[in-house]
């Protein structure tokens, strides 16, 4: 939809609509027509493009009988590929083709690094917090158990030793519990790998574990160059994502592992040309909302019995190798996307 009034705005990044007196769009810059697939020389109102009940309408019919200028932030509009966060910018003009001039900027990409700056700083404080919480509580635990062994060497009734066997398991529980807390603290041990050797490691894994009812599938694009990262850390982060997605499944679903690259990728507020994704899908039941704002932390967990310690390790070792990890999921689908960044270490000279 064009219009010789507006041309000038045909170059802008900001999808660009106006709206003429009656409800329809008069004109739409090339951006908006990327975003909301708005057909050029079709007769669209706006309604029709996003609905009655959308915040666009409403702050456009707004501004049009206030005749008012209107700013909102974080708004969440539906185009094409999906659901998206904008803010927008709403005001009304005098113009024969138009009343009200809407201007729309996708904040997706504003929001996750936010987000992954909150949730890196949560993660920091969480660690340091954690670290030495471990710390205190393994000094007493290591007497319990000493005191469990000289106990049960002094009982007279053999039968007593249950009680003691029970103190001294419990304890190597928990001490157990209490290092897998603190191992994320070991700096990744770099080598040159491939992450296919890795994906194949953990498929052989989980299907040894699970043999029946589970189907773990590949799409590996193969022409991925080789990584440098620790080969383990990898392995264990996957596993433990793959491991909580079947259990999610109560054991019986598919699992999908899919790698490809992607370019000009912002992670952590570095840019780099190529990354490496690792997309871990399932077809479980999707993570209950009350969950998805702190799923990463330790010791939070949706499964009863469950530590909530294996995507806390996952995201503690993907951000060691400068990478971040993102899901999306719903009843049906959730994916776990793994950022890796090809040249990392190479850019910091931390190669070893």
């Amino acid at each position: 939809m064009s219009h010789p009034i507006f041309s000038g705005l045909d170059y802008l990044d900001a999808a660009v609509l106006a709206v003429n007196q009656d409800g329809y769009i008069s004109y739409a810059n090339p951006a908006a027509n990327s975003l909301f697939n708005i057909k050029q020389n079709e007769k669209q109102s706006l309604v029709q493009c996003f609905g009655e009940n959308s915040p666009l309408v409403f702050a456009a019919q707004t501004a049009l009988e206030k005749r008012i200028s209107i700013t909102e932030h974080e708004l969440i509009v539906f185009g094409i590929e999906g659901e998206m966060y904008v803010t927008l910018d709403v005001t009304p003009i005098e113009s024969v083709a138009a009343t009200v001039l809407l201007e729309i900027r996708r904040i997706d990409q504003q929001r996750r690094i936010i987000n992954e700056e909150r949730l890196q700083a949560q993660q920091q404080a969480n660690r340091e917090l954690i670290r030495n919480l471990a710390h205190e509580i393994k000094n007493p635990l290591g007497g319990i158990r000493g005191a469990a062994q000289l106990l049960a060497h002094e009982l007279p009734d053999p039968q007593l030793k249950e009680y003691t066997d029970v103190i001294i398991d419990e304890v190597s529980r928990l001490q157990s519990l209490l290092d897998r807390l603190l191992t994320p603290h070991r700096l990744p041990q770099l080598k040159e790998l491939n992450i296919h050797e890795v994906l194949e490691r953990v498929r052989s894994l989980v299907l040894a574990e699970t043999p029946n009812g589970l189907a773990v599938k590949r799409d590996y694009d193969t022409s991925i160059p080789m990584l440098i990262a620790d080969k383990e850390q990898l392995i264990q982060s996957v596993l433990n994502i793959v491991r909580n997605a079947i259990q999610a499944m109560s054991n019986i679903g598919e699992v999908i592992l899919r790698t490809r690259i992607a370019r000009q990728v912002t992670l952590n507020r570095h840019r780099y040309p190529l990354a490496l994704r690792i997309d871990i899908s399932d077809n479980g039941p999707g993570i209950p909302e009350h969950l998805k704002e702190t799923l990463f932390y330790p010791l939070v967990s949706g499964r009863p019995g469950g530590t909530g310690i294996g995507l806390h390790l996952a995201h503690t070792y993907i951000a060691q190798h400068h990478g971040v990890i993102e899901f999306d999921s719903r009843a049906g689908h959730t994916t776990f996307s793994l950022f890796l960044p090809l040249n990392a270490w190479q850019d910091t000279g931390s190669a070893s």
